[in-house]
């Protein structure tokens, strides 16, 4: 997404050659208006979506964004398991998270998610793929239908999007970085191919 790119080389900045820090506009403070077109971008790449699936907290705005251009699909969020989420009434799935390092499990309560349902997932970065193979073991667990897989940010040099094309799932990131040089974000052009 030519904007988001845009915005990206403009006003994002890079710790270390690894850390890409957008908090000012894309996970701390939203650019209200940037993610509305960030949602209409995802909602014109998918099709039949009856809920859209994310995970707590950063994915929510996407994947509400996305909800209104999409004749308001439901949006559900996999929360971190606590204590009394556990058990029969939740589909789980452990989650590695490289930028905290810690192990998290993530769940969606039974109810908001059945075979019936043909699931997008929204979130907000693709580095490792953890997080999104998280989600797509959840939406398996249901039995529903999982359309695609929709990314604001992908860091492609850490190789989570061809984890996803390899099992055959659809991928479509807003901004695909290629690999960063001296704090320098290079972005691949075009759409991946399965």
């Amino acid at each position: 997404m030519k904007e988001l790119i845009e915005k990206m080389k403009k006003e994002a900045y890079i710790i270390d050659n690894r850390i890409i820090k957008v908090d000012h506009f894309i996970n701390h403070m939203l650019d209200s208006e940037l993610v509305f077109k960030m949602g209409k971008e995802f909602a014109d790449n998918f099709e039949g979506v009856t809920k859209i699936l994310t995970i707590e907290t950063s994915g929510i705005a996407y994947a509400l964004a996305t909800s209104f251009h999409m004749d308001y699909a439901p949006v559900v969020f996999a929360k971190k398991a606590r204590g009394s989420q556990s058990g029969k009434n939740v589909y789980q799935s452990k989650v590695f998270s490289y930028t905290k390092q810690i192990e998290s499990m993530i769940s969606v309560d039974k109810l908001f998610l059945t075979k019936e349902d043909k699931v997008l997932i929204i979130d907000d970065f693709l580095a490792t793929g953890e997080a999104t193979t998280g989600l797509i073991d959840v939406v398996k667990q249901s039995g529903a239908k999982l359309v695609g897989v929709g990314i604001v940010i992908e860091k492609g040099y850490e190789n989570g999007g061809k984890r996803i094309l390899e099992k055959g799932i659809k991928l479509h990131s807003l901004a695909r970085i290629k690999e960063i040089q001296s704090g320098i974000m290079i972005f691949e052009e075009g759409e991946h191919n399965a």
